[in-house]
């Protein structure tokens, strides 16, 4: 082990941390200070991403017995919210470091705890089986390159999914390295999202503990909590579709800061004068609500048979990711129907309501959130026998 994992490995004076919630409201205004800072660079900023994991809420959904909130989906929704109106990059960031930690649940506990030693740990990767592994021992040898690798110039462990053959078949299994055997490659140059860093990252022959390794679609959590018997794929969508919300509440804003002031070309009145305006900003107001309000409601659902001790069943999980997928597609079509409500002040650089047009847009490639997650998840309501492991 290299000595900067050993110093992160040992034990630290135990922090009570801020409510989620109230974390992220205190961090908002900080966080959308920098927006233009990491859309130039990029990335986000390193400072930043420390004031955030001293927070601890890129241990949003971390068990607890690493140090994490290992908060319920709605109070993760709403926390995401927060943080993807003040910015979607850092959002975003944020999403993908806290659904990772959903890991720790599943890895034996002398792993979890050599990468969570506490809530300061930022982990990030790609669940995608692009990788390959061999087996040598009681080891795996991963050589492998993931594109969509967001947060990861800030993350001290990443993951990356691989195909491994055990017992004669091929299964996907999450592989963890250290930051020092990843590779990181700028590939980063996009459309929108552009603070999140998301460029490659791979892995050349880094050989990996067996037991570090796990697969979210057949692995059972070792830890016994309402919070993991949520299929992470399930918490991974619903992490997506709550920066959508974030970034499309903040896109009204713009408007509403707008419309007062601005008199359109030709026109004598205001825009917030209009009646077209004033019809428009309340149905998109209301678009964006109800996306909202279906989530919390699937995720309320789901939570309570969870608490319970039961298992979510496959239905349950289905209407998690249509309330997720019709989220983040919805809150894409409200910010163009803002974009257009706003007119020639939109296009702008620089101008917040630009950002959110591309960072929603963006948000809706994320292959939890496509199309095909209507058609997954429609199957499984009408019965059809199938592959639901990554529902």
């Amino acid at each position: 082990m290299t000595s900067d994992l050993l110093a992160r490995a040992a034990p630290r004076p135990t922090t009570v941390l801020a409510p989620p919630r109230e974390a992220a409201r205190k961090l908002a205004p900080v966080i959308a200070a920098r927006a233009d800072e990491a859309e130039a660079a990029r990335r986000m900023p390193a400072d930043l991403a420390e004031q955030i994991a001293e927070a601890g809420l890129f241990g949003l959904l971390l068990p607890k017995a690493y140090g994490g909130h290992e908060a319920d989906p709605v109070t993760m929704i709403e926390t995401l919210e927060t943080l993807g109106a003040a910015d979607g990059a850092a959002g975003w960031c944020v999403m993908i470091a806290t659904t990772t930690s959903i890991n720790a649940a599943y890895l034996p506990d002398h792993h979890a705890r050599m990468i969570w030693p506490d809530h300061r740990t930022i982990t990030g990767g790609v669940f995608a089986p692009r990788g390959k592994a061999v087996r040598e021992g009681d080891n795996w040898r991963v050589t492998g390159r993931w594109p969509w690798g967001s947060g990861s110039a800030n993350c001290h462990w990443l993951v990356g999914g691989a195909l491994v053959m055990e017992n004669d078949r091929p299964q996907a299994r999450m592989m963890w390295f250290p930051r020092a055997d990843v590779t990181l490659h700028d590939t980063w140059h996009v459309m929108g999202l552009r603070g999140t860093g998301s460029g490659d990252i791979a892995v050349d022959g880094a050989l990996v503990p067996a037991d570090r390794s796990v697969s979210l679609m057949t692995d059972t959590p070792r830890i016994a909590s309402p919070l993991y018997r949520f299929a992470a794929f399930g918490l991974l969508a619903m992490g997506v579709a709550s920066v959508a919300l974030g970034i499309a509440r903040s896109a009204v804003e713009d408007v509403l800061d707008l419309a007062g002031a601005k008199v359109p070309s030709g026109m004598r009145r205001t825009l917030a004068e209009r009646s077209q305006t004033q019809s428009e900003i309340a149905r998109i107001s209301g678009q964006i609500r109800a996306a909202r309000a279906g989530l919390i409601d699937a995720a309320g659902e789901a939570w309570r048979v969870a608490e319970a001790g039961d298992p979510i069943g496959l239905h349950q999980r289905a209407a998690l990711r249509i309330a997720a997928t019709h989220a983040v597609r919805d809150c894409a079509r409200a910010v163009r129907d803002l974009h257009d409500l706003a007119g020639g002040s939109s296009v702008y650089e620089g101008s917040g309501l630009e950002r959110r047009f591309r960072d929603s847009h963006t948000a809706t490639q994320h292959v939890m959130v496509g199309q095909a997650s209507y058609e997954l998840a429609g199957r499984a309501l009408l019965g059809i026998e199938g592959d639901y492991s990554q529902l």
